[in-house]
């Protein structure tokens, strides 16, 4: 990927990328409320990423630019019985740096994410997004994405 004339590079996260991850997550008024982006709570953090990190069903994914991280997702890959028992792939925890929104990096991140599907050999891409987003329901619609099945979701704390 390219932006600004200078490359983007998609890679796997490194633990050394968490705390610039949490902050990201941090950064809007939902993740505020619930990320912990301080070196106090990187311990759970560390945990869920040595959990995923080590599992090839999941991908913890960054984009950096000119040395810094400036995108992340999670990208999972979950076999199923429906559909005639086809694989599907989950983007998750999908966040961009404030300067970098509105360039285009987002988009090209999510086209990049929805070919690794492909070549996983998935039949559908999924993804939620908290329904006051209204913005994000606006971004996936430009790839086809319709709001076609209601989640519901169970906070256990």
């Amino acid at each position: 990927m390219m932006l600004d004339g200078s490359a983007v590079v998609v890679r796997h996260a490194l633990s050394t990328d968490l705390p610039a991850m949490v902050a990201l997550l941090a950064n809007d008024r939902l993740g505020a409320l619930r990320e912990m982006p301080t070196p106090a709570g990187m311990g759970s953090y560390l945990a869920a990423f040595e959990s995923i990190d080590k599992d090839p069903a999941h991908q913890l994914l960054v984009c950096e630019h000119a040395g810094e991280l400036v995108a992340m997702a999670q990208l999972s890959f979950i076999p199923g019985l429906s559909r005639g028992g086809s694989w599907r792939a989950q983007i998750e925890a999908v966040r961009t740096r404030a300067d970098y929104r509105g360039r285009g990096l987002g988009r090209e991140f999510i086209w990049w994410a929805i070919g690794q599907a492909r070549t996983r050999g998935c039949s559908l891409v999924q993804l939620t997004t908290d329904k006051s987003r209204t913005e994000a329901h606006r971004f996936y619609a430009q790839f086809g994405f319709t709001a076609s099945h209601e989640g519901l979701k169970l906070l256990l704390d």
